[in-house]
């Protein structure tokens, strides 16, 4: 028996993906699939949100359980004294700013999953957060889907 994947959802997958995302997910929905540059934006952005709104949400909890145990407690202690005693709380506009840029870079160890790691480890609020990993998603989609289109163009 074959199981068939529908190519929306493999493209939509891969986007979901912490090392693809949608650096992996528009090549290989127009190049691979044949989707339009509209269609493949569309399902990569929406893959890429996907993990967003759960990272965000549950990085704090699940770090909180681990704090439990004395291991857990050593290491995030260690962890968010090192990265918050660097971030000034009044610069929190330059921080979303930051992690718009952070996240719209279309470079391995960019994007959202990453991001949403910075923004927990920094203690940005929710909305804020996600505001901003949503708007470098954007970015990051529109550089992917430019260059794709404009190298489709050069070769055909």
């Amino acid at each position: 028996m074959v199981l068939i994947i529908p190519s929306w959802l493999v493209t939509l997958m891969v986007a979901a993906l912490p090392v693809s995302e949608v650096r992996g997910a528009i090549p290989l929905a127009i190049g691979y699939y044949g989707y339009s540059w509209y269609q493949a934006f569309l399902i990569s952005v929406l893959g890429n949100l996907l993990p967003v709104v759960p990272l965000l949400l549950f990085l704090g909890p699940v770090s909180d359980y681990l704090r439990r145990y004395t291991i857990g407690d050593r290491f995030f202690t260690w962890l968010f004294a090192r990265t918050r005693s660097k971030y000034i709380q009044k610069h929190e506009n330059f921080g979303l700013i930051a992690l718009i840029i952070f996240v719209a870079i279309p470079l391995p160890m960019t994007g959202a999953w990453t991001g949403c790691a910075i923004a927990f480890l920094l203690g940005f609020r929710f909305l804020p957060a996600l505001a901003a990993v949503a708007t470098g998603i954007l970015i990051a989609a529109s550089i992917v889907t430019a260059t794709v289109m404009g190298i489709k163009i050069l070769i055909f």
